[in-house]
């Protein structure tokens, strides 16, 4: 079923339209609300709630639009509002869970451990950052969305999202080691 098709059963109130939709994001919208989460668990509830609510939603949505960027947007709003209802973010990543394969066969060991250690750092100084900030990251570098789109989908002013960006560049900078210091 193409994501057309899925759409078009969703809005005909035909559940059977988001297997589809689920099948195709999941991932992404588990990944993206773990960036600002820093939860796999609360990442999944996030993911998962937001496909609900895209199934109660998509009446509002415009169907000549991609159903990717308006899904994840609200990814990232449902799990900034999680966020902000939190006080106790944990700044320790997840065992693994949540992370995908590094190294590939072409890859031998001692460069897998050391891809796997840099991945480790660049995820732990991330978790460091606020929740606005990496979802900011997130939609800039992960996304490769402009500053402007990011923007419009966290319905915050331009200026919010460069601030964001900037604050978070700089705070990274402080958090990982530098290339050739050791």
């Amino acid at each position: 079923m193409t994501e057309q098709e899925a759409i078009a059963r969703l809005k005909a109130k035909d559940i059977s339209g988001l297997e589809a939709l689920v099948h195709r994001y999941y991932t992404q919208a588990a990944k993206s609300a773990y960036l600002v989460l820093d939860d796999w668990s609360l990442a999944e509830d996030v993911a998962q709630s937001a496909f609900l609510n895209a199934y109660e939603r998509i009446g509002g949505f415009d169907s000549s639009r991609p159903f990717g960027p308006w899904f994840l947007r609200s990814v990232i709003n449902s799990a900034l509002k999680v966020a902000a209802g939190r006080h106790d973010l944990s700044l320790d990543t997840q065992d693994g869970v949540a992370h995908s394969e590094i190294a590939g066969p072409e890859l031998d060991v001692v460069a897998a451990l050391e891809a796997a250690e840099t991945r480790e750092e660049v995820l732990a100084a991330l978790h460091k950052l606020s929740p606005a900030q990496r979802a900011a990251v997130f939609m800039k570098y992960y996304l490769d969305i402009s500053d402007a789109e990011a923007s419009r989908r966290l319905e915050v002013p331009p200026g919010t999202v460069r601030r964001r960006l900037h604050d978070a560049r700089e705070r990274l900078r402080k958090l990982l080691p530098t290339g050739g210091s050791e």
